[in-house]
């Protein structure tokens, strides 16, 4: 089954959305990217899945996993 996932793009015309992975749409759309990573965390956590952040230039800046990660560090079981 693959990871569900949860993306902060830029918009072309301006703005931040934040759609799930594979998806054509944005779930929703924002002015600036705070706000936007602010409520796909929330529902990134919610839904248990993995948070892409991308540059302006749509790279990802960062991630961050909120479901249950298959390799969790060593010293954490």
């Amino acid at each position: 089954m693959a990871k569900k996932s949860h993306h902060v793009v830029p918009n072309p015309k301006g703005g931040w959305n934040v759609k799930r992975g594979g998806s054509v749409r944005a779930s929703k759309h924002f002015d600036n990217k705070e706000s936007a990573i602010s409520w796909a965390r929330s529902v990134s956590r919610n839904q248990k899945s993995e948070l892409y952040i991308h540059k302006k230039d749509g790279t990802i800046q960062r991630k961050a996993s909120h479901g249950k990660d298959p390799y969790p560090p060593k010293d954490k079981k």
